[in-house]
This record gives C-alpha cells, structure tokens and sequence, in this order.
C-alpha cells in the first residue's frame, strides 16, 4: 500500500548514547527536514516518553517497537495534508 507510512522513505537516525536533551534536539531538527510522505526512523537507548507529548502536540504520528538489543526503534511521520 503507497500511503502506508511503513512503505515510505525513511531517513535513520541514531541517537544512542548521547545525554538529555541531545536525543530529542536531534529528533526535532530532521522532523523539520522530514519531506511529505517520509518517515524519520529513530534508533535510541530508551523509550521516549517525554518526546511522545511533542509529536503529539504538533500532530506526528509514531510507532515504538524494543530492538532486542536493549535499545528501541522509533519510527515517526506526519499524515500528508490532502487537497479539499
């Protein structure tokens, strides 16, 4: 399926091992260079639950999955804006 986000463009981003709040500044900077229908694939240390209040709040969407390793990846994008 094309609109599925899984199935779009993904830019990685390894934010492991850097101390708060570098993870989140690094996050928020390529969400602002994240085109339409692109995804931003986060590897982290730890779950994110501070930066799930500011995707929410600025309407991205995001799935969080353990990798096995210790470490979570994070996938986040935002619902493409459709023409009325």
């Amino acid at each position: 399926m094309k609109d599925d986000p899984l199935n779009w463009p993904a830019t990685l981003l390894d934010v492991g091992g850097l101390e708060a709040p570098e993870p989140m500044v690094r996050i928020l900077d390529a969400l602002d260079a994240l085109p339409e229908r692109g995804c931003l694939r986060v590897l982290i240390d730890r779950e994110p639950h501070p930066l799930y209040r500011v995707l929410e709040r600025y309407e991205f969407l995001h799935r969080t999955a353990p990798t096995g390793d210790g470490r979570y990846e994070l996938l986040i994008w935002q619902v493409p804006v459709t023409a009325a």
